[in-house]
């Protein structure tokens, strides 16, 4: 059974369509991630689970029990948001000690749980620290900290980093997943930034205008998105149309840029003459001599634009039909000069056909 069951959840404001009969569930102990942009619904479904608002249609279970009738105070769920809410006048240990005092537990047993959380976030001796001395990211430590006090069998996160700056985000994003399954909490995290969600979740929900459009591991996701918004919504821009010209030995696709070559797995329902879509992901190509000719997947063209990005050097070509891609490549490597001719060879593993 699943710890929480999402079935068919519907929702519209003043007449606007916000959510379309959504279903997904969870499990036990997992990080499961609503990833899509602004406005698709994500924060709404989020609000329907905890309580703070009713859906139009449909129903969500907890462990087995339908929650319509639970009050927010009484479903034993966390939440943690983008602004944190902290109490600005309650030092550290107070702010997280609030939801254990709430629940009338015991002077000893708040203390030495709030000790345990500081513990868990890094923040040992910041007691009786006051929130408005904190930097932001101790600011969100705090926040995580008062969330798992009261251990709750939920754990919902709304855009938790969105208010850091990108360098204090990105050192945090791997210590937030090792927090949560530490505790082995089974939460909900609500983001816009695929990189986040990857990051941070075991399984990943994408939205798209009120619907689930995709599902799956991060990895499952990235290497085959299961449309053109998808594609895009992960910055996987290289998308080249193109037409079946053979499915084995390998899968043999015509199009602008040259006859494309991929690894007959994902060939699936393909057929010869089927019109498709190839996506190229941004780590396909590696940088070849301009003599080369062995091998398949060769691309020739002209560096359009190329900037240094500290592990990776990042390419726009041109090429035939004035298609333009972009490309990043990893390590050292000798990239030519903005209008010289490139040659790329393209790995068949990182390409793949949208359905």
């Amino acid at each position: 059974m699943p710890h929480l069951d999402v079935r068919q959840i519907s929702k519209s404001f003043d007449g606007t369509p916000v959510l379309h009969q959504v279903s997904f569930s969870v499990e036990e102990g997992e990080v499961v991630c609503l990833l899509g942009p602004s406005g698709c619904g994500k924060t709404t479904l989020l609000r329907i689970i905890a309580g703070l608002e009713e859906p139009d249609e449909g129903r969500v279970l907890f462990a087995g029990r339908d929650l319509a009738d639970v009050p927010v105070h009484r479903r034993g769920f966390g939440l943690m948001f983008q602004d944190y809410v902290l109490f600005p006048h309650k030092d550290v240990a107070a702010n997280i000690a609030f939801g254990l005092r709430m629940q009338g537990l015991p002077e000893a047993e708040v203390r030495a749980r709030v000790a345990e959380m500081l513990d868990l976030v890094s923040l040992r001796g910041y007691e009786q620290r006051q929130v408005y001395e904190l930097s932001g990211g101790e600011q969100q430590r705090v926040a995580l900290a008062r969330s798992l006090a009261p251990r709750p069998s939920l754990l919902m996160l709304d855009e938790p980093l969105g208010s850091l700056d990108r360098t204090l985000r990105e050192g945090l994003l791997g210590e937030l997943r090792a927090i949560l399954k530490g505790v082995g909490v089974t939460a909900l995290y609500v983001t816009h930034d695929q990189e986040e969600a990857f990051a941070v979740a075991d399984r990943v929900l994408i939205m798209q205008a009120g619907r689930i459009v995709q599902e799956g591991t991060p990895e499952a996701v990235y290497r085959r998105p299961a449309s053109e918004f998808v594609a895009r919504f992960l910055g996987l821009n290289n998308l080249l149309p193109g037409r079946v010209t053979a499915v084995a030995p390998a899968l043999e696709i015509a199009t602008a840029v040259g006859t494309l070559a991929l690894d007959p797995a994902e060939a699936g329902e393909a057929r010869v003459g089927q019109e498709v879509t190839v996506v190229i992901r941004p780590e396909a190509a590696s940088v070849v001599s301009a003599t080369e000719t062995e091998g398949s997947n060769l691309l020739r063209g002209v560096l359009v634009a190329c900037s240094f990005r500290g592990s990776a050097h990042r390419l726009r070509t041109r090429h035939e039909g004035d298609v333009e891609l972009e490309f990043e490549i990893a390590g050292a490597c000798d990239v030519p000069s903005p209008g010289d001719p490139v040659c790329l060879a393209l790995d068949s593993e990182a390409m793949t056909v949208l359905p």
